[in-house]
């Protein structure tokens, strides 16, 4: 066999071994515009003695709406997907390219551990392999697909990513595997019940929850587009929103933002804590919009959500905007022994280190903690406006204040009682104090935002 023909043999060998996985990128990508890396590269495993074709992972790099991309592909069909150790070195090779060029990284998980008989070796690897995409955490976006079931520590890479994408009634993600979760329960416990995206709601790793394989393409693209062209032309800025003045709801704030530009992160968890991507004015910002009829209560699980959004748009240099309408940590037992006072204190320390416009709306209530993180100038706002009907205050309620504050028979609770009215709640007393830059009629809230962006983008 000639050196052609033998070449071609082993492309035929390594198509056969990557199909699934191949058909799945090509449903990615644009047509025809994948370039496969190290693709000859591959080892023998002692412990099964198959040679791993590809090293049981594709890379290469292939554009998505003429946008380029590194794609890290899973070969699920090669020892089950198995981690070894030349497994993440090719990996960490594609990373390395995908550093230096500064080009967004997708990965295609599905992988049922390390490969038995590695070893250290494995561990080594993994370890590389984590801390590279450490390293391009802020430098280049990372989105990763759970690709099917994702278990061992492989997983952690999830943690480190700016998106995670889990396909609905196939995602699985876990750093044990059934298996071994079932032998330490002592019960049966399904796949679905242990890495679905319900089923680790509260790790918030589940960044956006899609019907199909399909539809991850054209999420990645939106976010894509929101975080590497900062502006685009927009013909409706003048735009007012009619529906804000019988309803302050989160679907009539969302109305603000230009029309089908809203990316929602986290949908899944958290649902009072509203955080999306999206354009206003045809600029691309991070909006957080608090969701409560009455006013947000805020938790260790809604802080951490904060927290982690905050960063993001920290990483990527987005304009900050946030709708107001809390009231302050949740006064129960469980709150009080939580990481909630932790998570809020590292939200304080993430907006800080924001180095864009930030803006806040006082749609309903900023009470307490709920203005002063969210709201008050020193915190650094550039621009703080309320609604004409928003409700700004050290307490909720007269009974509030009367519960903090009243500690012997000497206060005139005639006093403290006028002191906490609702007609002495409204934002003017906190205009005359400099602290709100505008009180505003809600219908007009997107033009003041998008005039405030225009001032103060760079």
């Amino acid at each position: 066999m000639d050196k052609i023909e033998l070449l071609q043999a082993r492309k035929q060998q390594l198509l056969d071994a990557g199909k699934v996985i191949r058909e799945e990128i090509n449903k990615l990508i644009d047509k025809d515009s994948f370039v496969e890396l190290s693709a000859f590269s591959f080892s023998e495993s002692e412990f099964y003695g198959d040679k791993a074709e590809g090293e049981g992972v594709v890379t290469g790099f292939a554009t998505i709406n003429d946008y380029p991309y590194y794609i890290v592909a899973q070969n699920s069909q090669v020892l089950n997907g198995g981690i070894s150790n030349a497994n993440c070195k090719k990996i960490f090779k594609c990373l390395e390219q995908a550093e230096k060029n500064g080009t967004p990284v997708i990965y295609l998980l599905s992988s049922l551990g390390v490969r038995v008989g590695e070893g250290v070796n494995v561990l080594e690897g993994i370890a590389a392999l984590l801390s590279k995409a450490a390293q391009l955490k802020g430098v280049v976006p990372q989105y990763l697909v759970v690709n099917g079931e994702v278990y061992g520590q492989i997983a952690l890479l999830s943690g480190i990513c700016d998106f995670n994408f889990f396909i609905d009634k196939k995602s699985v993600l876990a750093t044990s595997s059934p298996l071994v979760i079932t032998a330490s329960a002592g019960e049966n416990v399904p796949k679905e019940k242990i890495g679905s995206a319900q089923a680790i709601e509260k790790s918030q790793l589940a960044t956006i929850v899609v019907k199909g394989f399909e539809d991850v393409k054209s999420k990645i693209v939106s976010l894509s587009e929101l975080l590497s062209v900062g502006v685009v032309d927009c013909e409706d800025l003048n735009r007012s929103i009619p529906s804000l003045k019988t309803s302050v709801s989160a679907k009539n704030l969302l109305s603000v933002f230009d029309k089908g530009s809203v990316v929602e992160l986290g949908a899944g968890y958290c649902a009072e804590v509203k955080c999306v991507l999206a354009r206003i004015g045809g600029i691309s910002v991070a909006a957080v919009i608090f969701d409560g009829e009455d006013g947000v209560e805020l938790c260790a699980c809604k802080a951490r959500k904060l927290r982690n959004f905050a960063e993001l748009a920290s990483n990527y240099a987005l304009p900050y905007i946030t709708f107001v309408n809390t009231l302050g940590i949740k006064a129960t037992p469980q709150a009080a022994n939580s990481p909630v006072i932790g998570e809020l204190a590292g939200y304080v320390g993430v907006l800080n280190t924001l180095d864009t416009a930030k803006i806040s709306v006082v749609t309903g209530k900023a009470i307490g903690l709920g203005y002063t993180l969210f709201a008050a100038k020193s915190m650094g706002y550039d621009f703080t406006y309320a609604f004409a009907n928003s409700k700004i205050a050290l307490f909720d309620s007269v009974q509030g204040a009367e519960i903090e504050l009243v500690k012997d028979k000497k206060t005139d609770m005639g006093k403290l009682a006028a002191k906490y009215a609702d007609e002495n709640s409204d934002p003017i007393n906190a205009a005359k104090g400099g602290y709100i830059d505008n009180i505003i009629e809600p219908s007009f809230v997107r033009q003041y935002i998008i005039a405030s962006l225009q001032m103060l983008i760079k």
